[in-house]
């Protein structure tokens, strides 16, 4: 059944690139209130420059951005203002100031980081330079969400980090989409967290949507996408059962 609600976020035949050079071609894409849209694919296969333009920092060779069903041509700091948080994937904390500072300069309330993550309670007056890589993503991710945003957008929430760590931010994702209703875009390295926590898939192949369904679709159709457009992740794919539950998974820990 198609969905008739206005997207909080739509991308409607969107080319970008960089000079004269496409990187993603002619995208459809869209993310709707309370939903987890993971972006996943190969490397070079134009996630980063799609998370970019939509978050106003590439301009568009053509097509067009929407807002709740509005054209969107402005900047970066001004689509935060209106309610899109978006956390790179360089952990951007400012490593001299305290967890607490960091909170303050973003001007949220500490109360709703920690409630999301409350490990970081004891780490407030510790400068976010010293905290480990996964309590700086903690950081990141509860200072974003801390926001309210309406649209949450993430680039490699995971990587780089242990199971653990990830497991702790696509729950506080997953339930930010579940009670808040916040749209979720996320760029996931890991396709075995992409099914597991999304609502939807979309499978980007040479800047192109070659797959936007279900998780469990995705899986059910798991030896054409190994073939045509995950030979770098095909054991990933492979231990996902038909259930999308991971039959095995190891990360580098941080």
């Amino acid at each position: 059944m198609s969905d008739s609600r206005t997207p909080i976020l739509e991308a409607v035949q969107l080319s970008v690139g960089y000079g004269r050079i496409p990187v993603v071609r002619e995208m459809n894409l869209h993310v709707h209130a309370g939903e987890v849209v993971a972006l996943v694919g190969p490397n070079g296969a134009g996630k980063t420059t799609t998370l970019k333009a939509l978050g106003g920092y590439l301009r568009p060779m053509s097509g067009l951005v929407r807002w709740e069903g509005i054209e969107l041509s402005s900047p970066a700091h001004k689509r935060s203002r209106n309610g899109l948080s978006f956390v790179n994937d360089t952990r951007s904390v400012l490593r001299r100031m305290t967890t607490r500072q960091n909170l303050k300069l973003a001007r949220v309330d500490p109360g709703l980081c920690l409630g999301l993550f409350p490990e970081l309670e004891a780490r407030l007056d510790i400068k976010a330079g010293d905290l480990s890589g996964g309590e700086q993503q903690m950081l990141s991710v509860g200072r974003a969400l801390a926001r309210q945003p309406k649209l949450f957008m993430a680039d490699e929430l995971s990587l780089g980090l242990a199971p653990m760590v990830t497991e702790r931010l696509l729950q506080a994702v997953r339930a930010a989409a579940d009670q808040q209703q916040v749209g979720v875009l996320l760029v996931e390295q890991h396709l075995n967290n992409a099914l597991r926590y999304a609502d939807r898939v979309c499978l980007l192949a040479a800047g192109r949507i070659e797959f936007d369904g279900r998780p469990e679709h995705l899986v059910q159709n798991r030896s054409s996408v190994i073939t045509s457009y995950l030979e770098g992740n095909s054991a990933g794919l492979r231990s996902i059962g038909h259930d999308g539950q991971a039959a095995g998974e190891s990360d580098e820990e941080t």
